[in-house]
């Protein structure tokens, strides 16, 4: 059985999809979640057409839930991990294999420091999952899932083959999931624009803020030996160039670099909207910590987070150019 533990928009998705082509899924979530999918069940939609349907959906709100589990997929929001590791500890029976498909790089880490008799796999979605309400979770950018290579998870490749989320295995996961990190770094200038993705990333005022705080991150990684591997057509190391390029221009290679559909938001425009706790604590908060343990600064990973901190209580749409001004005071 296979339990997706934290079943929000991307677990919902992810679990959907491994449902729809025969998996036996069960999902944990929070009650209001399944409220949405008892009334709606699941429908999944992706950027290139498809559209499936999951109904009835086995969904619980407890943790016994996943007693029984061969694999979990933890999809909890990263200030939720510790939490979820503890609970996970007390039921989950030795040998089970976790795998973690969370935003930020260090997840995996805290799921195995606590899950000591279970099998732990580092994991990472590069798509983005919108949640349109009724039941509808919509990927609406590119991209395949990303593992840490084990062999635990060999007896799971077919289903989710069958799922059509072929699993991409890599010797090393943690510059892949840096390279997710940098793209996540978009997820407050998305938030804080109020704009669907794809016309946010059409204004070259908002792709500048973008550059800048990928060129910061990068910086440091360098300076620590991580090479982020290339997740798109441009290698990472020169997509802040990419950003910065006039718009008529951006426009004639942004289709070859990442497919971005008309509906895709971010998850952090999804929480400010919704009132909840948002992870930039675990993105451009990871800039800034990894700065820190340099003796730098992250002035514009800083700036940015400090931004969608205030937004939390003062919401408002900033446009390109007055976000590209606040964030060059700060360089």
């Amino acid at each position: 059985m296979i339990v997706v533990y934290g079943a929000g928009g991307i677990g919902c998705y992810v679990g959907g999809r491994l449902a729809a082509g025969g998996a036996p899924v069960t999902f944990v979530g929070r009650q209001r979640m399944a409220d949405e999918v008892a009334e709606h069940g699941l429908r999944l939609t992706d950027y290139l057409g498809a559209d499936l349907r999951v109904d009835p959906v086995r969904f619980e709100t407890t943790p016994a839930a996943a007693a029984e589990a061969d694999l979990v997929l933890v999809t909890v929001k990263s200030a939720a991990t510790a939490g979820a590791a503890d609970e996970l500890a007390e039921i989950l029976r030795p040998g089970a294999v976790v795998v973690s498909f969370q935003n930020g790089v260090r997840n995996g880490e805290v799921l195995r420091s606590r899950l000591t008799e279970q099998v732990v796999v580092t994991g990472m979605v590069p798509f983005n999952v919108l949640n349109r309400g009724a039941g509808v979770f919509h990927q609406g950018t590119e991209g395949a899932l990303d593992i840490q290579r084990d062999a635990a998870m060999t007896p799971y490749l077919d289903a989710f083959e069958r799922a059509g989320l072929p699993l991409t295995q890599h010797d090393d996961i943690l510059p892949v999931q840096w390279s997710k990190l940098l793209l996540n770094l978009n997820n407050p200038i998305n938030a804080l624009s109020n704009l669907p993705l794809r016309d946010e990333l059409s204004q070259r005022d908002y792709r500048r803020c973008l550059a800048a705080a990928q060129a910061e991150a990068l910086e440091l990684l360098h300076a620590v030996g991580i090479r982020p591997a290339q997740l798109l057509a441009v290698p990472m190391h020169r997509f802040p160039a990419v950003l910065r390029l006039p718009d008529f221009l951006f426009r004639r290679l942004a289709s070859k670099v990442l497919a971005v559909d008309p509906l895709a938001r971010t998850s952090m425009w999804e929480d400010l909207e919704a009132g909840r706790p948002t992870e930039i604590d675990y993105l451009n908060g990871e800039v800034v910590r990894l700065a820190s343990s340099l003796g730098r600064g992250a002035p514009v990973n800083s700036r940015l987070a400090d931004l969608i901190r205030e937004a939390g209580t003062d919401r408002r749409a900033w446009s390109g150019p007055e976000l590209w001004h606040t964030l060059r005071l700060a360089m």
